[in-house]
């Protein structure tokens, strides 16, 4: 396994500046985010560290070039959008195409994204407007040599994301009626244990149940507050109960994950992904996030 981060948590900072970070504190790789340009719709989301719509071979080159001479590579190219919103769907399917074909074009072959939700739709209602929308991009992918590897957040936070979430891929079982329906080999698994954790389900079953499907992981960790869980219940916004923390600074038992994903004979890459807000005061305190976060994930691979 390569250990990497996701590169969202540097906003700001140039794609050669990432680099250079993730060189200097050890890291072997980075997902690199996406976005379109312009302003972010939501924290961690906006940040443009490889502009996909305006990618010359002069600046493949040049990525190229860094890349070698750092030792470090690209895990997967990340757009994190909602292909399925009936407002602003249209616009997201038309970069993360762009984002797959870039992904070709830098050798990357990999996408990591989400399937999207119609959040006043049931599941259902999701699952034939995902049949409608994702076949396409599939066939896109595919045909570039490209694979999608869904993550599992249910971006379910807050009253603009309320009732039913914007991304459908939440659990495992829709994962399977998913990967039933879809039935691409270019389709598998962003692994993120974080979100099954708030959901008071088993983080790490669910590794032994999709081994085949895994492509790429995030290292994020949660904190379940229990005594405001016993607040608000279960029906309460999750940040209202839970936090997301550095990995060993929360509930995730992380020698228990890795083994996991050792014993399923997974060989890509596991991405931090820092979002706790004790460690973005400043620009510092982000870069002593990602070096404690190495440190601690080091003691589980060799």
């Amino acid at each position: 396994m390569k250990i990497g981060f996701v590169s969202a948590i540097l906003d700001g900072w140039e794609f050669p500046e990432v680099v250079t970070v993730a060189k200097k504190q050890g890291y072997g790789c980075v997902e690199v985010a996406c976005w379109p340009s312009g302003v972010a719709e939501r924290r961690y989301a906006g940040v443009t560290h490889i502009d996909v719509s305006s990618l010359t071979e002069g600046k493949i080159a040049d990525i190229h070039g860094l890349l070698a001479e750092s030792g470090v590579a690209i895990s997967s190219l990340a757009f994190y959008p909602n292909p399925l919103d009936p407002v602003g769907g249209e616009a997201a399917i038309t970069h993360l195409k762009k984002t797959i074909a870039a992904s070709a074009a830098l050798g990357v072959n990999l996408v990591t994204t989400f399937i999207g939700r119609d959040q006043r739709l049931s599941v259902a209602e999701n699952l034939k407007l995902m049949r409608k929308v994702w076949p396409d991009i599939l066939r896109l992918a595919a045909d570039a040599g490209v694979r999608i590897a869904i993550e599992n957040c249910p971006m379910l936070f807050g009253a603009d994301q309320w009732p039913g979430g914007q991304n459908l891929f939440t659990t495992p079982a829709i994962w399977s009626e998913v990967f039933a329906l879809l039935d691409s080999a270019a389709l598998g698994l962003n692994y993120d244990p974080s979100h099954f954790v708030w959901q008071q389900m088993d983080p790490i079953k669910p590794i032994y149940d999709f081994a085949e499907k895994l492509l790429h992981v995030h290292i994020k960790d949660i904190r379940v507050d229990r005594y405001r869980l016993d607040q608000v219940g279960i029906m309460a916004y999750p940040l209202d109960y839970m936090s997301p923390k550095l990995p060993g600074h929360g509930d995730i038992d992380w020698g228990a994950f890795i083994s996991a994903l050792d014993d399923v004979g997974y060989t890509g890459p596991v991405c931090v992904e820092v979002e706790d807000r004790a460690y973005e005061s400043s620009p510092e305190r982000i870069l002593e996030s990602l070096e404690l976060s190495k440190r601690y994930i080091d003691q589980f691979i060799i």
